[in-house]
């Protein structure tokens, strides 16, 4: 499996999704339509970019993606 599993393959192509996203541009919509398409917009964005973002392991067969969602260090300390 691990020959035919190209896992920095697919993080990058979760990276070009959450640009993809990022620059979607906005149907011309109105209302409810558009929140709605604006929320799922948001939420498509953040799994796309927190998967884009994970550091990988491929060991016997599990992989395992590690995604540190701890806040950023304070540089102003």
């Amino acid at each position: 499996m691990s020959d035919e599993l190209d896992v920095e393959g697919m993080l990058e192509r979760f990276r070009d999704g959450s640009a993809a996203v990022r620059n979607r541009n906005l149907p011309p919509i109105g209302g409810d339509e558009r929140k709605m398409f604006i929320e799922q917009a948001q939420n498509d964005f953040q799994d796309f970019a927190i998967i884009g973002d994970a550091q990988s392991t491929f060991e016997d067969g599990v992989l395992t993606l590690r995604i540190d969602l701890s806040p950023p260090a304070d540089s102003t300390s």
